[in-house]
């Protein structure tokens, strides 16, 4: 193998590890999070307009804040679980 083909492996490898590490910060990204949140927030509103539920602007809190609360939570059971696999 070449130093051309090299650096074009090298080039490629790079570029996949930039693609990889953006994915990640997005996936913990808060901007995920509120956009997640407001999506839910809006679709649950919407659906409880629609089968005429009591006070739909409160109802439509719960999944989203379920949603958050769960984040937060499944970070700390992560790092817990990823301390005691890698000891």
């Amino acid at each position: 193998m070449n130093n051309i083909e090299l650096e074009k492996r090298i080039a490629k490898i790079e570029s996949r590890n930039k693609k990889v590490t953006a994915d990640k910060a997005w996936e913990v990204s808060n901007t995920r999070k509120l956009l997640i949140f407001a999506i839910t927030y809006v679709i649950v509103f919407i659906f409880l307009i629609w089968i005429k539920a009591d006070r739909p602007w409160l109802g439509a809190l719960v999944p989203p804040i379920a949603f958050l609360l769960s984040t937060l939570a499944l970070q700390k059971i992560k790092k817990l679980w990823v301390s005691r696999i890698f000891k």
